[in-house]
């Protein structure tokens, strides 16, 4: 038999919310492999949509700060162990202060997905050694574990634009560049919020280009299996892939996404209507509890 866990099933249900003896079965016909059962799901038609994203069991804030120009942003998650430590003010404004921290600090590009090891915990911290010995002050003070999960910055010489949905649990950053000023920070902030939405998918990428050419290759096997079982002839069952591929693209890329306020407009129209050499050069999406 298969060598996995409890664990393991239950990581799988939480990923595919197929029943608990589907995955069971998943496991067992792909070695224990997790990433194999996914697919297995998938392909059987019982995984009707997979989350992007793992589950972490953490409570907290996400927290975003712009800089007056409006030319550089940051998002920061901060964790707890109960939402009621998350709405703590004292806990609201250790993550405001990161996020200026992490603003000031020249050496920060990017995300950054793992806070524990990184360079920002060594920043001298209001009256601390450093970030790293304030958090565990505040720790002990409010009797919680309180973790810097993660953060990004973003900017240059274009616009960021953010939002924050109102229960801070889900928050997007967004970097355009070829425009700057007040109309341009308007617009990154949109997308900033169509992408916190989530609608119709979490975008993967900016682009079909930057889409990873796995995900890309493993959509293929799955539609190409499961048109297959139509027993439709082969030209019509390529047809019907490239058909369900063409959709992939269009929920998973962010410009070829319909605007969630409109989806009459996609997002590609959106940034087409600032200026023909207006684009999105990257943006960031934290949500509580995920990866």
């Amino acid at each position: 038999m298969a060598a996995f866990t409890a664990k393991d099933v239950s990581a799988l249900r939480q990923r595919t919310g197929a029943g608990m003896m589907d995955c069971k079965k998943a496991l067992e016909e792909n070695d224990g492999d997790i990433e194999k059962a996914v697919e297995w799901l998938r392909t059987k038609g019982i995984a009707k949509a997979e989350s992007r994203a793992g589950r972490a069991a953490s409570e907290g804030k996400i927290v975003a700060l712009t800089s007056p120009d409006g030319k550089t942003g940051v998002l920061v998650e901060l964790n707890s162990e109960t939402d009621f430590v998350a709405r703590n003010e004292a806990f609201g404004q250790t993550a405001y202060q990161i996020a200026n921290a992490v603003h000031d600090h020249k050496e920060t590009d990017g995300i950054v997905h793992n806070a524990e090891n990184s360079p920002i915990m060594a920043v001298a911290f209001g009256d601390s050694a450093n970030l790293a010995e304030a958090l565990k002050m505040l720790t002990g003070t409010i009797g919680e574990n309180i973790v810097l999960r993660r953060y990004a910055k973003l900017g240059g010489e274009g616009a960021v634009g953010s939002y924050v949905h109102h229960n801070g649990k889900v928050a997007a950053l967004v970097e355009l560049s070829g425009a700057h000023g007040e109309e341009a920070q308007k617009l990154a902030s949109t997308i900033a919020e169509h992408i916190a939405a989530g609608v119709p998918s979490v975008p993967v990428s900016v682009t079909r280009d930057d889409v990873p050419a796995e995900l890309v290759d493993r959509e293929r096997r799955i539609f190409t299996e499961q048109a297959a079982a139509s027993g439709k002839p082969e030209n019509i069952v390529q047809k019907m892939v490239d058909g369900r591929i063409d959709k992939f693209y269009k929920e998973i890329t962010l410009l070829d996404q319909p605007w969630v306020r409109d989806d009459s407009k996609t997002i590609r129209d959106l940034v087409k209507g600032l200026g023909a050499n207006v684009s999105i050069k990257r943006f960031a999406r934290f949500q509580m509890g995920q990866e």
